[in-house]
């Protein structure tokens, strides 16, 4: 199964919630930092990296002696990334999707591709020991980040490219970036189950509403969890009734929880009680799942 972690806005404590997710459940369990715009969930686990793998996107270049100028590839390129004027061609990289149509269709072959290097995608593990569940198996967990290089913007090619890490065997929980834009697509799409992260705020019930109408066209099962539960009005509770999510979870607006957190410490470390909660969860997410799997059959 795999579990995208998501939510409107960021800060909310997507991170939180999947690595404690991550280390609390038996193996096999993979996690991926889809947030390649500044991932974060390596702070919490501390892996060990064994490997890495550029991400690599083609972009077009133009053979002038070649070219006629004719504009074919201008005019299928739906993202303006080429434009002809007079006897001059001009390709802008960064709003290049590495689709290919224009090296496809050129009359003349005058353009080819040539590699780009968008980012990185860094594997590894993390040791058992976090959790009881992972000492008495010994096994560890699988570990996968992408880094998008400074400069680059374009940001679902590397999620795509992390996501081939998720073991089919196993769970996989993606820790996804904020909002609603490609890059939360990317790290939804096809997924079993997306969890929604808010907290009770005017901003947090504003961004999770927008985060709702994507899963919803996505057409995915989802949850919700509230973070820092207490620290404002019942306002995101009153909205999840009346769209039908379920709250599967509320983690209090505690000292204890922020104080870990700034030290990079796992709420499972420092708050052991939140052990059983979090695999509640997790059974409650799989419960969700099944009874959605059998409505379709």
């Amino acid at each position: 199964m795999i579990i995208s972690i998501a939510s409107g806005k960021g800060g909310t404590g997507k991170t939180t919630v999947s690595t404690n997710l991550a280390c609390v459940l038996p193996a096999p369990v993979t996690i991926l930092d889809c947030d390649v715009e500044e991932p974060n969930s390596h702070l919490f686990l501390n892996p060990t990296f064994t490997g890495r793998e550029n991400v690599i996107a083609p972009i077009p270049e133009v053979d002038d002696t070649k070219c006629t100028y004719c504009k074919r590839c201008m005019e299928i390129c739906r993202f303006g990334a080429i434009a002809v004027a007079g006897e001059k061609v001009l390709i802008f990289p960064e709003l290049c999707h590495s689709c290919g149509g224009c090296a496809a269709i050129c009359p003349e072959g005058a353009i080819i591709e040539k590699d780009r290097i968008l980012g990185i995608i860094e594997t590894g593990f993390v040791e058992p020991g976090l959790t009881d569940q992972g000492k008495d198996s010994g096994e560890k967990i699988k570990f996968v980040h992408g880094l998008m290089d400074i400069g680059q913007v374009m940001a679902p090619p590397i999620i795509r490219q992390v996501r081939t890490h998720a073991d089919p065997k196993g769970l996989t929980i993606i820790d996804a970036p904020p909002g609603t834009s490609c890059p939360v697509i990317a790290s939804m799409k096809g997924v079993d189950f997306v969890l929604l992260v808010t907290e009770p705020t005017p901003f947090g019930l504003h961004d999770l509403t927008l985060a709702v109408e994507t899963v919803k066209i996505l057409d995915i099962p989802h949850g919700l969890i509230i973070n820092r539960a207490g620290m404002g009005n019942d306002d995101v509770k009153t909205y999840a009734q009346e769209q039908g999510i379920p709250i599967l979870m509320e983690i209090p607006f505690d000292r204890r929880i922020a104080t870990a957190y700034s030290k990079g410490e796992l709420i499972i470390s420092c708050l052991p009680e939140y052990k059983e909660k979090f695999v509640q969860l997790y059974d409650d997410i799989e419960a969700l799942v099944v009874a959605q799997r059998r409505q379709v059959q």
